[in-house]
C-alpha cells in the first residue's frame, strides 16, 4: 500500500513546500519589490484564495473522470503557475500567479484523500491519509527550510523553480505508480451538491476555516516573530522551520492513529485547544530563544495532527459526493490560511510587534472550538433520537 501512495505523498511535498515556504520567503520577496512585510503577506492570502476557488471548482468539473487522471491535471497545472512564479516581474504578477498555484492544491488533496480511503486496509483509513499528508510534513521539515535558506541566500526565484521540477516528477509517479481506479459510473454534480443542504459539512468548514486560523496567525509571521522578538538571526530561520516541519511529521503521525483509534472530531476538539493553549504560551514567552524553539515543536505538532481527522470527518459527513467534500475541506484549510494571515497581520501593521497575531490565532482555535462543540451535542441529540426511536419502531 506504501509504495501506491507515494505518488500522493511526492504531491504533498510539492504542495506542501509552495505553501509553507513563502513564510520564510517574506523579507526577501518584500524587499526586492519594495513592499512591507504585511504587503508581503498578501501573496500567502492569494494562494489560500485560489485553493478555495479550485477546490470545488475543480473537483466539480472534473467529476466523471477517473482519479488518476484528474491527479494528473491537477499536478500539470500545479507545476505550470509554480514554475510562473519564479519569473514574476513584480508583486501584482506574483500575486496572480500564486492565485492560480493554489488552484488544484484542494482538488489534489480532496481527490487524494478519497484514492488512499480506498487503497488502505480496513481500519486504516485515516493512517492512509496520513500517509498522503506525510509529505506535506516531510516538505516542512527539508524543503521549506531549504527553500528559505536558497530564497536568503541566493533568489527566491530558485525556490518556486525546484518546486515546479517537484512537479514534474510527481507526474511521473502517478503515471508510473498509481493504480488505475475506476471514475465515478453515477457521478451527478447536482445531486452530489445537496450535501450542502445539510448542516453538518458547514459545521465542519467552519470548524476547519477559523479554527485553523490559529495556526495561520502563527506561522504565517514566523520570520520576524524570531527575528525580531526572539532575537534569532536570520540564518537561523530555516532551522527553526525544520523543528517546526518535525513536529508536524510527528503531529500527522499521531493525528492519523488517533482518528482511527477516537472518533475523529473527538480528537478535533481536543488539538484546538491544545493549538490555543499553545499560542498563549508562545505570546508570554516569545523572547525566550529555548522556549520559543520548544513551542514551535508543540504548535507544529498540533496544527497537522488536525488534518487527518477533519478529513475522515468530511468524508463521513459527504457520503456520495467524498471527493467534493474533502476537497472542500482543503478549501476551508486555506480560508483558514487567509484569513490568518490578514487578521494575523492586523495588529502587527497596528504597531502591536510581531508577537500579538498569537492572540488573534488564540480566538480564531477557541471558536473552532465551539462549532466542534455544537457538532459533538448535534451527534448526541440524534443518537438519542434514534435509540428513542427504534423501540417504538420494534
Amino acid at each position: 500500500m506504501r509504495k501506491k501512495l507515494l505518488p500522493l505523498a511526492m504531491g504533498g511535498l510539492g504542495i506542501g513546500t509552495t505553501e509553507f515556504v513563502m513564510m520564510g520567503l517574506l523579507p526577501d520577496i518584500a524587499g526586492e519589490f519594495s513592499i512591507s512585510i504585511p504587503e508581503a503577506g498578501h501573496m500567502i492570502s492569494a494562494y489560500a484564495l485560489g485553493v478555495v476557488i479550485g477546490a470545488p471548482l475543480l473537483v466539480a468539473a472534473s467529476s466523471r473522470m477517473a482519479p488518476k487522471t484528474i491527479l494528473l491535471v491537477l499536478m500539470l497545472l500545479f507545476t505550470i503557475f509554480n514554475s510562473l512564479s519564479a519569473f514574476a516581474p513584480n508583486a501584482a504578477i506574483l500575486f496572480i500567479a500564486r492565485l492560480m498555484a493554489g488552484l488544484p492544491h484542494g482538488a489534489f488533496f480532496g481527490v487524494g484523500s478519497v484514492v488512499a480511503s480506498r487503497l488502505a486496509e480496513d481500519g486504516k483509513k485515516a493512517q492512509a491519509i496520513s500517509l498522503m499528508f506525510s509529505g506535506l510534513t516531510i516538505a516542512n521539515l527539508l524543503t521549506v527550510p531549504l527553500g528559505t535558506y536558497i530564497g536568503h541566500n541566493y533568489s527566491w526565484r530558485y525556490t518556486f523553480g525546484s518546486i515546479g521540477l517537484i512537479g514534474l516528477l510527481t507526474m511521473l509517479a502517478i503515471y508510473i505508480l498509481l493504480p488505475a481506479l475506476p471514475a465515478s459510473k453515477n457521478s451527478n454534480i447536482k445531486a452530489e451538491m445537496k450535501v450542502f443542504a445539510r448542516l453538518d459539512p458547514w459545521l465542519i468548514f467552519l470548524i476547519t476555516a477559523i479554527g485553523t486560523g490559529g495556526l495561520f496567525c502563527w506561522i504565517s509571521y514566523i520570520a520576524p516573530l524570531m527575528t525580531e522578538v526572539s532575537g534569532f538571526s536570520e540564518s537561523m530561520v530555516p532551522y527553526i522551520l525544520m523543528v517546526a516541519g518535525f513536529g508536524m511529521f510527528v503531529g500527522n503521525l499521531v493525528g492519523g492513529k488517533l482518528a482511527d483509534r477516537l472518533k475523529p472530531l473527538t480528537a478535533c476538539l481536543v488539538l484546538l485547544f491544545a493549538m490555543a493553549a499553545t499560542l498563549v504560551l508562545i505570546y508570554f514567552f516569545s523572547e525566550s530563544q529555548p522556549v520559543s524553539i520548544v513551542l514551535t515543536f508543540v504548535a507544529g505538532s498540533c496544527s497537522l495532527a488536525m488534518a487527518s481527522p477533519i478529513q475522515m470527518l468530511m468524508i463521513q459527513s459527504s457520503k456520495g459526493a467524498e471527493m467534493l467534500g474533502a476537497s472542500v475541506t482543503q478549501a476551508a484549510f486555506n480560508m483558514g490560511n487567509a484569513l490568518g494571515a490578514f487578521l494575523g497581520g492586523m495588529p502587527i501593521a497596528a504597531g502591536l510587534g510581531y508577537a500579538s497575531p498569537q492572540l488573534v490565532g488564540v480566538s480564531m482555535s477557541l471558536l473552532g472550538a465551539v462549532f466542534a462543540g455544537i457538532l459533538i451535542f448535534r451527534h448526541k441529540k440524534e443518537r438519542l433520537l434514534v435509540a428513542e426511536l427504534e423501540p417504538a419502531a420494534a
